[in-house]
């Protein structure tokens, strides 16, 4: 099971710029305590503050959304990866990337209002920090796929859950 606490070489002196950049989404990553909410935020806040400046319709709401998921994972796999083997961490808690791409999956064809943003990011925390099977298990994927891959997994139950929850309330 990947833990961000467990050391697997020393840390490295080199840092990817790149890599550190995209990984901690800026330095959201850094911030203390709970990183990984400071990444989910984040991303919540550049996809509501993205819809309510150019005011997309709700098709190009969908489809921008998704392209900036399927970007965040496609940049973060070697991004986290990298951050993880100069950190000499398996699974660093200061790389968010995964945050970021879940908590945009979340919020596929989610009305762009604070209410219903918010009940995205609440049930995406919820299933990124319990990890219901099977996200649990691919965290076990090798380096930066399963840091990836289980806030991916996260994100799709997140987005199924909220829009179950659409369409009752």
């Amino acid at each position: 099971m990947a833990n961000s606490k467990v050391q697997l070489h020393p840390p490295s002196e080199k840092k990817t710029l790149w890599a550190w950049l995209v990984g901690t989404f800026f330095g959201a990553g850094l911030l203390k305590p709970g990183p990984g909410t400071y990444g989910s935020i984040a991303a919540l806040l550049l996809w509501f503050g993205t819809i309510h400046a150019l005011h997309p319709s709700q098709l190009a709401q969908i489809i921008g959304t998704i392209i900036a998921a399927l970007a965040a994972t496609l940049i973060g796999i070697p991004a986290s990866t990298i951050v993880a083997r100069e950190s000499g961490r398996e699974d660093p808690g200061h790389v968010v990337i995964d945050e970021v791409a879940g908590q945009l999956i979340a919020l596929i064809a989610i009305p762009a209002d604070w209410r219903h943003a918010v009940l995205s990011l609440l049930i995406f925390r919820l299933f990124d920090i319990l990890k219901p099977p099977p996200i649990r298990q691919l965290e076990r994927l090798p380096a930066g796929t399963g840091i990836m891959l289980d806030d991916v997994a996260a994100g799709i139950l997140a987005l199924a859950v909220a829009h179950i929850a659409l369409l009752f309330f």
